[in-house]
């Protein structure tokens, strides 16, 4: 096995390092608090409050796409549901100047990123070329190829890397990159390569893996032989994995992979251990494929009911805590109903406007074909 020094012990702990079957969790199914003697962490009450508003708005979020979209609203929308805290805890864990590159699921990532949740709407209407700047949040566009992202957070991660921003010890500037996917796409060849780049270069990259063990209808169990995790040792660098329906562990975990990758220690793969509740998109129908004992199963895993447990048993959250937050679940709802159907169509030329930063010949001359084929339609605006 090769040796990964000490803050792979330090970091991971040792029954990572050889590979076992350990599951990272802080807070149970029950809402009992547990410790690990890596990853443990004293949260406050403000943080344990924002967690699960953070939840449970985004939960709301998903609840509204796919209402849209079952109403004609959406061309389609890919659900979270099951899967808040593996992104809210992921999300959380990021300094301002960290940058991630998400899959198409991760609503509560953009979330935490103060991303516009009518910004997603807008690409699965179609009203949208995928034209919000990412700079704004650090945070990409959304990647319908599947595992594509992982190399572009491998490049972006080697870019920071060699612009100095990684290993300074300046918290305000040493940076990191995560890249969001699933475990359908741990069996594309993209992400390999990506794994294969991050360690050749000690790229400050952290891949997390929702492993929501269906690739749509593909049990994990058809996908690996071994735990997701431990992958990572093949490719020569640490590997973890934490409940994923445990905000807190997500959270620990997470903070502790992106600030290895900050220190200059390279990649990490996070396999959080989760399940996909809903359907993969609303175009899928998951009863055909798995049991329904199994989804009631993880719904007793449920991330938002566990750490509300706890927060009601430790005298955290009151009645008028959870009817203000109520209301403003209402509010947001309303807010992305009303503002989904005002969103206007744009304009067919517009998908030629930001192409390049300066417009090349071919690009003109097929704006130009475009713009003559839109002249044969009556009424046609451009």
């Amino acid at each position: 096995m090769p040796d990964f020094g000490p803050d792979l012990v330090e970091a991971f702990g040792p029954s990572q390092a050889d590979g076992g079957p350990e599951l990272i969790q802080l807070l149970t199914p029950e809402g009992e608090r547990v410790h690990h003697s890596d990853f443990d962490q004293d949260f406050s009450a403000d943080q344990l409050r924002g967690f699960y508003r953070d939840m449970v708005l985004t939960r709301r979020i998903d609840t509204e796409a796919t209402a849209l979209q079952r109403h004609g609203e959406l061309g389609i929308w890919a659900q979270l549901l099951g899967q808040e805290a593996a992104q809210i805890g992921a999300g959380r864990a990021l300094r301002p100047q960290d940058y991630v590159f998400p899959t198409y699921r991760e609503h509560g990532v953009a979330w935490c990123r103060g991303v516009d949740p009518l910004k997603l709407l807008g690409l699965f209407r179609g009203v949208d070329h995928g034209s919000w700047d990412p700079h704004d949040n650090n945070f990409g566009l959304y990647t319908i190829v599947i595992g594509a992202q992982a190399l572009h957070a491998t490049g972006y991660a080697m870019g920071i890397q060699r612009d100095g921003a990684v290993g300074t010890g300046d918290p305000d500037r040493d940076a990191a990159v995560i890249a969001h996917f699933g475990d359908g796409a741990s069996s594309q060849g993209d992400v390999n390569e990506a794994f294969i780049f991050a360690a050749s270069y000690n790229a400050p990259v952290v891949f997390f893996c929702q492993n929501n063990q269906w690739a749509i209808s593909e049990p994990i169990e058809r996908q690996t032989r071994i735990p997701l995790y431990q992958r990572a040792l093949g490719f020569g660098f640490p590997g973890v994995r934490v409940d994923g329906n445990d905000v807190l562990a997500t959270y620990a975990v997470t903070q502790a992979a992106l600030q290895r990758a900050r220190e200059g220690s390279g990649p990490t793969l996070v396999e959080a251990y989760t399940y996909r509740m809903g359907a993969h998109t609303t175009t899928d129908d998951p009863t055909r494929y798995r049991l329904s004992d199994d989804v009631e199963h993880w719904k007793l895993k449920d991330p938002i009911a566990r750490l509300e447990v706890y927060l009601r048993r430790n005298g955290l959250v009151d009645d008028d805590f959870h009817a203000t937050l109520r209301a403003e679940a209402d509010d947001l709802g309303h807010r992305l109903r009303e503002g989904c159907k005002a969103l206007p169509d744009p304009k067919p030329l517009d998908m030629f406007n930001h192409v390049y930063a300066e417009e090349t010949e071919e690009l003109r001359q097929q704006r130009e074909s475009y713009a003559a084929y839109l002249e044969t339609f009556e009424g046609a605006t451009s």
